[in-house]
C-alpha cells in the first residue's frame, strides 16, 4: 500500500494540472488488501497528503492534544516533497551482469524486439515445436497461476508501432502494448470531444487495481479474453462502441471487427499478433431531437476493489424524440454488449438490437426486448449464480431504456445523481468520500500504560524491513517443500507418481507417512482433544488432507511438482463418505464434548413454553464458513542441527505445541527441538493448529535429508488445507409474549467439525456465551459436534461466538417479524437486567456496576442519532422503488477467559531491558502493550529519567527452549495475560533494586539515574533477570465484554448490491492498556465481521474440496466495501481489582458487532419485499424469510426478486 500511495503522489506531482485529492487518496489503495486494520487508518494516512483534506475528518485527531490549533495539526502532517524522496536505482542491481537482448534470439529465453519486423523475425526463427508467449506486463500469470513455463518469452513493450496512441476526428487508435492506465489517460483527454470516451475511462478504472492497470496492456486483456475466455471488461466496452482490431498474420496486416476477433476459430495462436485497437468517435447528427447515449455497467463483489464482475454491460444508442403528438423516443440504432456472465466471451445482443431499432420505446417493447435478452444470455455449465447473472442483464437493459419511456429525456443510469422527477425512478445522491470519527480516552494513571503509544515495529512493517519467516535468507543448500493433497473424501491410495512418470525438474524427494522415523509417529498437530495425522496413510479420509511432501531445490519447482503429482485412488468396499451434518446424524458420527465445555441449561424451558402467548416452531438457520486470509500464508523453515537436533522457524500462534508435535513425529526428546517465532503475518486462529503440520513437514524433511527445508504455501494450497470457520445448522423453537418478551428458547445445533477434533469440542461453550446476551426466560440446547469427511475446521477469530451472537439476532428478528413489531423494541425489552444477567452468566457477570450494556445502548442511540435516522430511512423507502435502506442496532455480550502465560524480564548492564513472553505478536499489538507494561512496572523504582524507559525496552522473539509453557496466542486475552506476567516479573526486580535505591538515596543527595542504579546492582551481583508464570485466579479469569453497533445500509434492488452508508460502534474496553491499539483492533475486527456476514463465500463441492481457491473468487472487504461513515468510540470504564490494570480484551468481541450490517440489510430487504409483494413481483412473505450468511449480491437479489423487472413491466403494461 505504501508503494501504491507513493505512486499516486508521484503521478500527481508529475501532472501539474492535477492536485492530489481525497478522491485520489482513496483510489490509490483501492484493490489493496488488508486483514488487520479495517482500512480506516490507512486511508487516513493517504488522505493526510491530499490538498482538499478536512483535518477534522482524520482519525489522527483522536490522539493529538486537545485544543491544538489547525496550524499545529498541519505541522504534524508533513507534505509530500519529491525532492526529499528521490528514488535511485539500487546499487547492487547495477553490478549485475548485463544481458544483450539483441541479435542472438535463440540464445535467450527472454527476447526484446524493437520493431514489428524484428518481432516477425524472432517468431520465424523460433523452433517449430517451441511454445511462445508475448508479454508486456505479464499480469496474466496472476490469474492463470497454473500456467506452465513457455520455451520463449517475447517482450513487445518496446515496439513503437504497438505502443502508440493516435487520435484524430475519426477516433482513437491504441497500440496493443499500451497499458490500461495509459489507455485510460488517453480516453480521458478526449472526453471533451466525446463523453463516450470519458465513460469508458471511468469504467476501466474499475479493472484490477492501479498496479495491474499500470502493467497490464490493452492487447493482453483482449488476447486473454479471446484465447482463454477471460471475463474481460475491456472487450465489453469495445464491443459497445463497434471497435476494430488490427492483427499481424505472418507479414500481412489484417483488420477485423472486435466481434470477429473474439470468435476466431481456432483461437489466436502465438504466430498471430494483435497490433492495435481502433475506437471510432461517436457524435450525434446535428439537431435537437437526436442524440447518442452511452452507459456501462458492472456488478462485482467489490466495485473498485480488484474483483471480477458477475456480469458487465455497455450500451450505445442513437435515439430521437418524436413530434409532440407522439410523445416518445425512437431507437434509431443501438449496440448492446454483455460480458463476464459465464459465456465464452463478451457478446453483442444482435437480436435485441435488431428488435429495438426503429421502434418507439414503450413498456411492451421493453418487455419483449427483455424476453429476447433472457434467451441470449445463457451462462455456461457450472457457472455459479447463473439465474442471478441473467437478472443482471435484464436489470441493466431496464436501467438504460426505462427513463426514456418515462420522460423522453436524456439517459441517466439509476446509479447517477441526475434522476428524473417521477415516482418510479429513484432520486439518489452520490455518496461522499469515506469519513470517520474516533473517540478514545487516554489515561495517565499507570503511565505509560493507557497512552496511545505507536505500535512496536510499525515503521519496519510499513517500510518492508520487518523479517518474517519467508524473509530469512535462504542457505545455499536449502530445499523447499510443497504438499500433495487428496482430492477424494474417502479412498484408498493405490499409487503416487508424476505425470508421464517423469520426475519433475529439481525434485529431491517425495516424503509420505512411510518416511516418518521408526521411533516417531504420524502426527502433524495436537490439541487438548487429541492428535491429527501429518499425512494420510493407506487411506485418505478427506479432500485436502496431506498425502505427501515434495522436496525440491526451489519453491517454484516444489509447487510445480506438486501440481504434476498423480494420485490413483480406489473406493471399492468403502462406505460412502460423510459430507454433511445430516449424514453425520444418520450415522451417529460425533465427537465427544467434555462436560466442562458444555454449558448448563438455564431455567425451565417446558414452563417457559407454557407461559408463551406466541411460538415459532422448528425454524432453521444455516451458517457458512470463512477463510482466515492472513496476508502471510502458512510458512516454516527447518534446519538440521548437531547431535540429532532440529531448529524450526515457524509462523505460529502456538510454538509450544509445534515443538511438542515435531518431537513426537521425529521420535526425539523435546530438548532436541527448538522452535522460534518472531512475528506472524496475521493469524486470526489460522496459525494455531493449522501451522503445526507445515512446521512438522519441514522438520521431517530437514531431519530425513539433513538439509534445511523451507515451505511457503501458495494461496491455493493454503485455502484448500486451511479448514476455516465452522459451518453449522440450527433449528429452534422460541416462545414469547405478544409484547415481544421472550419466555423460552430450545435449540438444536449440528456443527460440522470435519475429520479431526482440532478445537471443535469447545464450540458449544463458545456459542452459548454470546447467545445468552438476551433474557430468553429459559434456555435449553442440544449441540452435536459432527465428525465428517471434510477437512478439520479450526478456531477462527471469535470461534463460535460470532455464530452464537448472530443466532440470537436472527431469532429476535424472526420474533419481531412474527409480531409485526419494531425489531429494536423487541431487542430492548429483552436486554438483561443485572438479575437476569446473573441468572444466565453466574459469577462471570461480575458486580452490578460492571454491567455497562444498558448505558452503552442509550449512549449510542444519542450519538448515532438512531431514532432520527430510523425515521429518515422510512421516508427514503417510501420515496424510492429500486433502492431500499435499513438500519439496525445490535448489542453484544462476549465472554473471554484468561489463561496461564509465562514472562521474563532481564535488565542488561547498560540499563536496556529485554523481555520474553509466551504470547506471539500476530499484528494485535501484544509487544507494544508488553513494552508499556514493563516501562510502568520498572518505573516503580522512581529513578530520574524514567519517562525515557519505554525506549530502552525490547521484546524479543519466542524461543521454546528459552520460554516454555507458552500455550496458544488466542481468545483475545493473551496480550493482557502477557502484560500481567511481565508486571509480576517487574515486581520481583523492583523488590531486588529497591534496597540498593534506598541506600543510594541515603548516601547521595538528589535523584538517582536508572543507569547508575543498574551499574550498582551489577556491581553487587544482584540477579536482574526474573521470570514467572502468571496464573489467573478462578474467580476473575473469565469476564464479560459489552458493546453496541448501529449500521445503516442501502440495497440496490436491480443488482442486489449492498452499500454500508454508516456504522457507529461503542465498545467498553475497561481501562485500555493502549487506546490506539485497541481502536485498531476494534475497527479491524468489525470489518472482518463484515466479510463473514456479507461477502466471503468459503464453500465445498460434492467431494468436500474447497471451491474458492484464490483471490479471484474469494473476496474480503476492501476500501470500497467498508462503511462510508465509520464512527468508533472506545469507552474507558472504572476500576476492577481482578483484571489486569482494569483492562478488557479488544481483539474478538467487536467482530460480533458486524451483525448490525447483516440485520440492517435484512431490514432493507424486508422493505423491498413489502413493495414487491404488493406489486406481485415475488411470492411468499415480506417479513418471514431467512437471509443467509454471507448475504452476497446474488443472495440479496434473489430475496428482492430475480424477476422483479419483468413483473414490474408487466404491471405497467396492465395499467396502461
Amino acid at each position: 500500500m505504501c508503494i501504491s500511495l507513493y505512486s499516486s503522489l508521484a503521478n500527481a506531482e508529475n501532472n501539474s494540472s492535477k492536485d492530489f485529492t481525497v478522491s485520489e487518496a482513496e483510489k490509490s489503495v483501492s484493490g489493496n488488501l488488508c486483514r488487520c486494520t479495517g482500512y480506516r487508518p490507512i486511508v487516513d494516512a493517504c488522505k493526510s497528503f491530499a490538498s482538499d483534506v478536512d483535518i477534522e475528518d482524520l482519525g489522527l485527531n483522536s490522539f493529538w492534544k486537545k485544543g491544538e490549533s489547525k496550524e499545529v495539526m498541519l505541522k504534524n502532517l508533513p507534505p509530500y516533497n519529491p525532492k526529499d524522496h528521490l528514488v535511485t536505482f539500487p546499487e547492487f542491481l547495477k553490478k549485475k551482469e548485463k544481458v544483450d537482448n539483441g541479435s542472438d534470439h535463440l540464445k535467450y529465453r527472454w527476447t526484446t524486439p524493437f520493431s514489428v519486423a524484428e518481432l516477425h523475425n524472432v517468431m520465424e526463427a523460433a523452433n517449430s515445436g517451441d511454445s511462445l508467449k508475448l508479454v508486456v506486463g505479464n499480469t496474466g500469470t496472476g490469474y492463470y497461476k497454473d500456467e506452465e513455463r513457455f520455451d520463449r518469452y517475447i517482450d513487445i513493450s518496446n515496439i513503437p508501432e504497438m505502443s502508440m496512441i493516435k487520435k484524430d476526428e475519426k477516433g482513437i487508435e491504441i497500440g496493443a502494448a499500451v497499458t490500461i492506465s495509459n489507455a485510460i489517460d488517453a480516453l480521458e483527454k478526449e472526453s471533451k470531444s466525446s463523453y463516450v470516451f470519458k465513460k469508458m475511462a471511468t469504467h476501466m478504472e474499475k479493472i484490477g487495481n492501479r498496479s495491474i492497470r499500470n502493467s497490464g496492456s490493452i492487447g493482453g486483456n483482449l488476447v486473454m479474453a479471446q484465447s482463454r475466455k477471460f471475463p474481460s471488461d475491456v472487450t465489453t466496452l469495445l464491443l459497445a462502441v463497434d471497435a476494430s482490431v488490427y492483427m499481424l498474420n505472418g507479414r500481412k496486416t489484417e483488420k477485423v471487427t472486435l466481434q470477429e476477433f473474439l470468435e476466431l476459430s481456432p483461437v489466436l495462436d502465438s504466430k498471430r499478433v494483435l497490433l492495435k485497437v481502433e475506437i471510432p468517435s461517436w457524435t450525434a447528427p446535428s439537431g435537437d431531437d437526436t442524440e447518442f447515449l452511452f452507459e456501462s455497467y458492472r456488478a462485482a463483489p467489490r466495485s473498485i476493489g480488484n474483483a471480477l464482475p458477475y456480469l458487465n454491460a455497455a450500451f450505445l444508442a442513437l435515439v430521437s424524440r418524436q413530434e409532440a403528438s407522439r410523445k416518445g423516443v425512437t431507437v434509431e440504432k443501438c449496440f448492446l454488449a454483455f460480458g463476464s456472465y459465464g459465456g465464452d466471451h463478451s457478446i453483442r445482443a444482435i437480436e435485441v438490437e435488431t428488435f429495438l431499432t426503429g421502434k418507439l420505446l414503450s413498456y411492451s417493447v421493453l418487455y419483449e426486448a427483455v424476453g429476447l435478452l433472457k434467451g441470449i444470455i445463457v451462462p455456461g455449465k457450472d457457472t455459479l449464480h447463473s439465474e442471478y447473472r441473467k437478472s443482471l442483464a435484464v436489470g441493466y437493459l431496464f436501467e438504460f431504456f426505462y427513463p426514456l419511456i418515462e420522460s423522453g429525456h436524456r439517459i441517466c443510469s439509476l446509479d447517477s445523481g441526475n434522476k428524473h422527477n417521477n415516482s418510479h425512478v429513484d432520486t439518489v445522491k452520490s455518496l461522499p468520500f469515506l469519513s470517520s470519527s474516533q473517540q478514545v480516552l487516554e489515561s495517565n494513571e499507570f503511565k505509560p500504560i493507557g497512552e496511545a503509544v505507536i505500535k512496536v515495529g510499525a515503521a519496519l512493517q510499513a517500510s518492508g524491513e520487518a523479517v518474517f519467516v519467508d524473509d530469512i535468507p535462504t542457505l545455499p543448500d536449502c530445499l523447499h517443500g510443497a504438499f500433495i493433497y487428496s482430492t477424494e473424501p474417502l479412498a484408498k491410495i493405490k499409487s503416487l507418481s508424476f505425470r508421464e512418470n517423469v520426475t519433475p525438474t529439481g525434485v529431491f524427494a517425495v516424503l509420505t507417512f512411510k518416511d516418518i522415523p521408526q521411533q516417531g509417529q504420524n502426527i502433524g498437530s495436537k490439541t487438548l482433544f487429541g492428535p491429527g495425522p501429518l499425512f494420510a496413510d493407506e487411506l485418505t479420509r478427506c479432500a485436502g488432507q496431506g498425502i505427501a511432501l515434495v522436496v525440491a531445490d526451489t519453491q517454484k519447482h516444489a509447487d510445480m511438482a506438486a501440481k504434476l503429482a498423480v494420485v490413483e485412488y480406489d473406493t471399492k468396499n468403502l462406505e460412502q463418505p460423510i459430507l454433511t451434518v445430516e449424514d453425520a446424524v444418520k450415522r451417529s458420527s460425533f465427537f465427544e464434548v467434555h462436560p466442562m465445555f458444555y454449558p448448563e441449561p438455564v431455567g425451565d424451558v417446558i414452563k417457559g413454553m407454557e407461559e408463551a402467548e406466541r411460538k415459532i416452531i422448528s425454524s432453521e438457520l444455516r451458517l457458512g464458513s470463512q477463510y482466515f486470509f492472513y496476508m502471510e500464508p502458512q510458512t516454516a523453515l527447518a534446519l538440521p542441527d548437531e547431535d540429532n537436533c532440529v531448529k524450526v522457524f515457524s509462523s505460529s500462534q502456538a510454538p509450544e505445541y509445534v515443538h511438542s508435535v515435531i518431537a513426537t513425529c521425529l521420535g526425539i526428546q523435546e530438548h532436541n527441538v527448538r522452535v522460534i517465532t518472531r512475528r506472524v503475518g496475521g493469524g486470526f486462529g489460522g496459525k494455531a493448529v493449522k501451522s503445526m503440520p507445515v512446521a512438522t513437514a519441514c522438520a521431517l524433511g530437514a531431519y530425513k535429508l539433513q538439509r534445511p527445508v523451507k515451505m511457503f504455501l501458495n494461496r491455493k494450497t493454503d485455502m484448500i488445507m486451511a479448514g476455516g470457520r465452522h459451518p453449522m445448522k440450527i433449528n429452534y423453537n422460541v416462545g414469547f409474549r405478544s409484547d415481544g418478551k421472550l419466555t423460552a428458547l430450545e435449540l438444536t445445533m449440528l456443527i460440522d467439525a470435519g475429520l479431526e477434533p482440532d478445537v471443535s469440542p469447545i464450540m458449544p461453550r463458545n456459542i452459548m456465551g454470546p447467545l445468552r446476551k438476551y433474557d430468553w426466560g429459559a434456555l435449553s440446547f442440544d449441540v452435536k459436534v459432527c465428525r465428517t469427511n471434510c477437512l478439520s475446521r479450526t478456531a477462527m477469530r471469535a470461534p463460535g461466538e460470532v455464530q452464537g451472537s448472530y443466532i440470537a439476532e436472527s431469532i429476535i428478528e424472526n420474533v419481531a417479524s412474527s409480531l409485526q413489531m419494531d425489531v429494536d423494541a423487541v431487542r430492548k425489552i429483552n436486554l438483561h437486567t443485572y438479575d437476569s444477567l446473573r441468572k444466565f452468566y453466574n459469577h462471570i457477570a461480575g458486580d452490578p456496576d460492571e454491567y455497562t450494556l444498558p448505558l452503552l445502548w442509550e449512549k449510542l442511540e444519542i450519538s448515532s442519532k438512531f431514532k432520527e435516522r430510523s425515521e429518515m430511512v422510512k421516508e427514503f423507502n417510501l420515496c424510492n422503488v429500486w433502492r431500499k435502506r435499513g438500519i439496525s442496532r445490535v448489542p453484544i455480550v462476549h465472554q473471554v477467559m484468561q489463561r496461564p502465560t509465562p514472562g521474563k524480564v532481564s535488565i542488561l548492564s547498560d540499563g536496556s531491558v529485554v523481555v520474553e513472553v509466551g504470547g506471539i505478536e500476530i499484528g494485535q499489538g501484544l509487544w507494544t502493550k508488553v513494552q508499556q507494561m514493563v516501562a510502568y512496572g520498572l518505573g516503580m523504582v522512581k529513578c530520574e529519567g524514567n519517562e525515557k524507559l519505554l525506549d530502552r525496552i525490547r521484546v524479543v522473539q519466542s524461543d521454546t527452549l528459552g520460554m516454555i509453557q507458552g500455550g496458544f496466542t488466542a481468545g483475545s486475552t493473551t496480550s493482557e495475560s502477557s502484560c500481567e506476567a511481565v508486571r509480576l516479573c517487574c515486581v520481583i526486580l523492583v523488590e531486588r533494586l529497591k534496597p540498593i535505591m534506598d541506600q543510594m538515596m541515603m548516601e547521595k543527595s538528589g535523584s538517582v539515574t536508572w543507569n547508575i542504579l543498574i551499574q550498582q546492582a551489577y556491581g553487587q551481583y544482584i540477579n536482574l533477570s526474573a521470570s514467572t508464570l502468571y496464573k489467573p485466579e478462578y474467580s476473575s479469569m473469565e469476564y464479560l465484554n459489552y458493546g453496541v453497533g448501529v449500521s445503516e445500509v442501502e440495497v440496490d434492488l436491480v443488482t442486489g448490491k449492498t452499500e454500508i452508508l454508516r456504522s457507529d460502534i461503542i465498545y467498553d474496553c475497561g481501562k485500555s492498556l493502549n487506546p490506539a491499539v485497541d481502536l485498531g483492533q476494534t475497527e479491524g475486527a468489525f470489518v472482518q465481521g463484515i466479510g463473514f456476514f456479507m461477502m466471503e463465500e468459503y464453500t465445498t463441492d460434492e467431494k468436500g474440496l474447497v471451491v474458492q481457491q484464490g483471490t479471484w473468487d474469494y473476496k474480503i472487504p476492501t476500501v470500497d466495501t467498508i462503511p462510508k461513515h465509520f464512527n468508533v468510540e472506545i469507552v474507558n470504564t472504572g476500576h476492577h481489582k481482578n483484571r489486569v490494570l482494569s483492562s478488557k480484551a479488544s481483539g474478538e468481541p467487536p467482530l460480533l458487532l458486524a451483525a448490525s450490517v447483516h440485520c440492517a440489510t435484512r431490514s432493507a430487504i424486508r422493505e423491498a419485499r413489502k413493495h414487491s409483494l404488493s406489486s406481485n413481483f415475488i411470492d411468499g412473505s415480506d417479513s418471514e424469510f431467512e437471509l443467509p450468511v454471507p448475504a452476497t449480491m446474488p443472495v440479496v437479489k434473489s430475496l428482492c426478486g430475480l424477476y422483479s423487472v419483468e413483473k414490474y413491466l408487466q404491471g405497467k403494461i396492465k395499467g396502461q
